[in-house]
């Protein structure tokens, strides 16, 4: 049942309870203006008004060189428009040209202070006249290496962490592609410069990113990688330890954050149905998965709470919350009714996945107080969002809501929601996941359904012509 149909408070509240999710997803007993004081309590670390925290995507819309665009300067002004009191990262930008996720990556070069201090003026002034005296958003940076799904160019070119039975394949990655450990000794000092870019750039922090299959989220899984990375748990951790020790050296001044997967499942695959299931290949038994149970579907938190201890006892003062990889299980981190051209059907109802990675959120930020924990993975929710999300602020089970793909179709939602003001639905995600879509096929990324813009685009064409390919290679089957 897609959650758009849940209009009415009791329609929505006998779904989660069909579904026993009623005691993570029940929405704040409010109206409007409750949830809006709610959302808009203060946070002792700092003066925010409200509790909404724009989300880091990864942008397809840069230069061939990873410098911003009209497109990306335009996605930073919405997203400092949406009123949101935290902006982390605005999107993933690379620290080497090489460790782009796609061709038109944002990378750190040498233009990257005056660029970078150019989008982060345009998101503050956008937030100053979409919100008057409100204080100014906190602006971070999201740091990141793609490791294993570099595609720098047209191809993969991976830079992997191990060899993995499963993922090598998809990218074609063999020895020749494994990280030497000299080659991520240059990696940390690549993070460090481009976290002193960032603090001279005028950024509130970094994130360093473990998360989504990338290189460092891939390490906290190198349980077979000989030498100083892999092996024990302080291996495994020690390429962010180094960073951080080098960001307090060399840029100190700048806040850090980890945006952090904080459970992975085995790659999943379309079934007979078009339906997700576990890649065919796990045979009960995946010890890759940084967060789970070592049977692929599970979770254990003991690592991750673990980690969460170290960075905090490190000065880490945020942490966002996700979990998986869109490359390979993306229904645990992008709930969707409508999966991508290259996905599968959801394996159950995407409510499900909004609250595991929800209770997942609670335990963490009840065991890390001194931490402050970003819910994400809400986007599904569209109309429930800033109820569910008072709720969650109210039981001190995050100190931010997090906002992501349902900032490029609605950036106002923060804004309007923080002073009661109606919710505009003709804007809400509806998670079609176009977004996704588009640049998997060389498209820029956007809300080709709801932004103006995008439908606009002539590249529009040419995504549903993807669609349509995509669904015939699956036989007819999609989501009505």
């Amino acid at each position: 049942m897609q959650i758009k149909r849940l209009r009415e408070r009791d329609a929505f509240l006998a779904r989660i309870t069909e579904l026993e999710l009623d005691d993570i997803l029940t929405p704040a007993q409010s109206d409007g203006i409750a949830t809006a004081f709610t959302i808009s309590k203060p946070i002792t670390s700092r003066r925010f008004a409200n509790r909404f925290c724009v989300l880091p995507m990864e942008g397809w819309d840069g230069t061939s060189d990873g410098r911003p665009t009209d497109l990306v300067r335009r996605r930073w002004q919405r997203f400092g428009a949406s009123g949101a009191s935290m902006i982390w990262g605005g999107e993933a930008v690379a620290v080497v040209p090489q460790g782009r996720a796609n061709p038109h990556q944002l990378t750190i070069g040498p233009h990257s202070i005056d660029d970078l201090t150019s989008l982060r003026l345009a998101a503050v002034r956008a937030h100053a006249e979409a919100t008057g005296s409100a204080p100014a958003p906190f602006v971070g940076l999201q740091l990141t290496h793609s490791g294993r799904w570099c595609k720098p160019t047209d191809r993969f070119e991976p830079q992997t962490a191990y060899r993995h039975p499963i993922l090598d394949e998809r990218v074609q990655a063999t020895d020749e592609n494994l990280l030497t450990d000299s080659q991520l000794d240059d990696l940390i000092q690549r993070f460090v410069h481009a976290a002193t870019v960032a603090r001279d750039a005028g950024f509130d922090f970094v994130d360093i990113k473990h998360c989504h299959g990338y290189l460092l989220h891939e390490l906290l899984s190198a349980h077979d990688r000989p030498g100083p990375y892999g092996g024990s748990f302080e291996n495994r951790t020690r390429f962010l330890r180094e960073v951080l020790a080098g960001i307090a050296r060399d840029a100190s001044g700048i806040a850090t954050a980890v945006r952090l997967s904080v459970y992975d499942l085995a790659p999943h695959v379309a079934g007979p149905d078009g339906i997700g299931i576990v890649h065919p290949e796990v045979r009960d038994h995946y010890p890759y998965a940084f967060g789970g149970d070592g049977s692929g579907i599970g979770v254990d938190l003991t690592e991750t709470h673990q980690f969460c201890e170290a960075i905090n006892h490190l000065g880490v003062q945020w942490l966002s919350v996700t979990a998986g990889s869109p490359y390979y299980c993306p229904h645990a981190q992008r709930p969707a009714y409508f999966p991508p051209s290259d996905g599968y059907l959801p394996p159950n109802d995407p409510l499900i996945d909004v609250a595991n990675m929800l209770r997942a959120t609670r335990a963490i930020a009840a065991a890390h107080p001194s931490l402050a924990v970003v819910a994400s993975g809400m986007s599904y929710l569209q109309e429930w969002l800033a109820a569910v999300g008072a709720q969650l602020l109210d039981d001190g089970a995050a100190a931010f809501i997090g906002v992501g793909r349902s900032a490029l179709s609605y950036p106002e939602l923060p804004l309007h929601t923080s002073i009661g003001a109606p919710i505009q639905r003709e804007q809400l995600c509806r998670t079609f996941s176009d977004c996704t879509t588009a640049p998997r096929n060389g498209l820029v990324s956007g809300c080709y359904p709801i932004d103006p813009l995008y439908k606009a685009m002539p590249e529009r064409v040419a995504l549903t012509q993807a669609k349509r390919a995509a669904e015939a290679a699956r036989g007819g089957r999609r989501r009505s």
